[in-house]
């Protein structure tokens, strides 16, 4: 694989990272085939892999899976999603990220992180307590960089200038969706983070399964029915994903290596997570690091979705920022009476 500088970080990093979800009990709870797609992964040139506190058992089994080959990898964990029950397992505040750090490196077996990311922003808690809290971290050893997830364009902004005049870590990364099905982040996510020498590792470049074209337009499945995945009955979406499987086709190519080699191809990206659950999902995803799209395939993609636009949304987006809440849009009640 070609690898790509992370950043300024000085640490470079594969096109395809391996994103550990999906090993868990909840995805594939099978250590032994955990261990076999993680040393397949590596032998394939993969060097970062990313997991979360938040994924289940994840770490416990991507701490089993890396021994002997922990020093291989870029480890990089995160913070901030919902814990159990308890109301202070969760968010950026210092309290937190101090517990949260010991546990996640109790649970990977390591001694440090090479990047601990705040998975959503937490519009609760002062950026420069989170940052100040980070920051101590890595001036620990216990983490070596720092980097946010599904943050705001303008809070990129808010959060660089605060690690500038506090004199603090100053994220390094960026964690983003991104997808043939949701550009918007082109319009100033990926400009932004690039103004300020971050990388890029954008989640779900499959959209939840709907890129692999297992989604189709008359079909019912049980994803489909499923709650969690609103965005998967989205009729809009679907009608993008029937215009896009015949360029697929036509390009000679599955429309999941057409969405992934799409996702890569952006100057702004530096890596794209693959979730794969099975040995037979990983083999069929490391061959998309082989394909490059012509301008005539990009030409029509941007056709079916435009650039910085979107065909509605991920169910798992970060999409609610504070200005937008029903309690700071709109007056308590009491005070429209007294009006």
């Amino acid at each position: 694989m070609q690898y790509r500088p992370l950043g300024r970080t000085g640490i470079r990093i594969s096109p395809f990272a391996l994103g550990a979800m999906m090993f868990s009990s909840f995805g594939n709870g099978d250590q032994e085939e955990v261990n076999r797609m993680v040393s397949r992964a590596l032998d394939a040139g993969i060097n970062l892999i990313d997991t979360a506190d938040a994924y289940g058992d994840s770490e416990e089994m991507l701490g089993r899976a890396l021994k002997g080959r922990r020093d291989d990898i870029v480890l990089a964990s995160k913070f901030a999603r919902p814990i159990g029950d308890e109301v202070n397992h969760q968010g950026g505040s210092r309290r937190w990220i101090v517990a949260a750090v010991e546990n996640s490196l109790r649970r990977l077996q390591t001694d440090h992180l090479d990047l601990y990311q705040m998975h959503r922003p937490d519009p609760e808690t002062d950026i420069e307590e989170t940052l100040s809290a980070l920051t101590d971290l890595v001036r620990s050893g216990k983490v070596r960089a720092i980097g946010s997830s599904d943050m705001p364009a303008s809070e990129i902004v808010e959060a660089q200038w605060v690690s500038e005049r506090r004199g603090l870590e100053r994220f390094r990364t960026e964690q983003p969706h991104y997808s043939l099905l949701d550009r918007t982040i082109e319009r100033e996510v990926l400009p932004v983070a690039q103004r300020y020498g971050m990388g890029t590792v954008i989640w779900s470049p499959l959209a939840s399964g709907m890129l692999t074209g297992r989604i189709r337009r008359g079909q019912e499945t049980d994803l489909r029915r499923t709650r969690m995945f609103a965005a998967l009955r989205d009729e809009r979406r679907i009608d993008a994903v029937e215009e896009l499987i015949p360029l697929a086709e036509e390009a000679g190519m599955s429309l999941t290596h057409m969405a992934l080699a799409f996702v890569i191809a952006h100057p702004g990206v530096t890596a794209a997570l693959i979730g794969p659950r099975t040995m037979e999902q990983l083999e069929d995803l490391l061959a998309a690091a082989e394909i490059t799209l012509s301008d005539e395939v990009l030409d029509r993609i941007d056709a079916i979705v435009p650039p910085g636009t979107g065909v509605g949304r991920m169910d798992q987006e970060y999409n609610t920022p504070p200005i937008l809440s029903a309690a700071l849009r709109r007056r308590p009640a009491q005070d429209r009476a007294a009006a």
